[in-house]
């Protein structure tokens, strides 16, 4: 399997001055082939289970069937939009991390999604969890996320965290840090753009759900402000463009029960 992957990678000295450039802007070149980030994303994930398992924060499907079963609706109705380009190789697969104090959600390479409790309850309807679903997995399908790590981490570390030639508290690093991966302006709005195009897609979601969100948490401002804003700062424009994006794909004003949200909240 190792050999296997090092024939994939370019020689990093020929590609080093690419780095920089690669990682500013939205679905440009990456260092990294689907496959690593299939296997730095799995890894992560495993990692960031551990973690959050040892705390007792980790909503286990076996024992929250009926929450899982809830947000897995939500989550394949953005995954089936018919717009994903990787969405057949990459495993997609969503965990409830329990902290009623934390509003936020993230997305490993790879397609693996985390989300804290503190995020489903501060949102108001459906519409606006398949929103914020949205962005994240396009930060995974666009691969934004391979490409802020290579730039936050080092491609090296990456590689060497997917051969196996790194050590476990590396690792361990890296898990506790992506979630606070900060994005460009530009993987944000990319991220905003897209998160629209999939909900159109479903042909079920009010698609500007991402704006409704981010709404809200300016209403609320101050000290409680969603951490969620932290990672993904808000410029001025961004609700702007979420619903004139919204708007142009004509998808706006779909009225979505919120029945099954209301449900999964309480079982939270």
């Amino acid at each position: 399997m190792r050999r296997s992957f090092l024939t994939l990678l370019l020689p990093l000295a020929g590609v080093a001055a690419l780095t920089t450039a690669a990682i500013n802007k939205p679905a440009q070149f990456s260092l990294f082939s689907i496959q690593q980030d299939i296997e730095l994303g799995a890894q992560v994930a495993r990692q960031t289970d551990s973690t959050y398992r040892a705390k007792g924060q980790l909503m286990e499907r076996s024992r929250n069937a009926r929450a899982y079963q809830l947000l897995d609706g939500v989550v394949k109705r953005v995954l089936d939009n018919g717009n994903l380009k990787y969405r057949t190789q990459f495993p997609w697969d969503v965990k409830i991390i329990k902290d009623d104090q934390i509003q936020n959600a993230f997305a490993t390479p790879g397609g693996h999604i985390y989300v804290f409790s503190g995020l489903i309850k501060f949102l108001d309807n459906e519409s606006e969890l398949a929103g914020i679903l949205g962005h994240e997995i396009a930060h995974a399908d666009r691969r934004h996320s391979t490409q802020i790590l290579q730039k936050q981490y080092g491609t090296s570390l990456l590689l060497g965290i997917v051969l196996g030639n790194r050590s476990s508290s590396q690792l361990v690093q890296l898990a506790a840090g992506i979630g606070q991966l900060k994005f460009s302006r530009d993987y944000e709005l990319d991220a905003d753009k897209y998160s629209t195009i999939y909900l159109n897609g479903t042909r079920y979601y009010d698609c500007d759900g991402a704006a409704g969100f981010f709404i809200k948490a300016e209403k609320q401002g101050g000290g409680g402000t969603p951490e969620f804003l932290s990672t993904h700062p808000n410029p001025g424009s961004r609700i702007t463009n979420i619903q004139k994006s919204a708007q142009a794909l004509g998808c706006a004003s779909r009225t979505v029960s919120n029945t099954s949200f209301n449900e999964l909240k309480r079982l939270l």
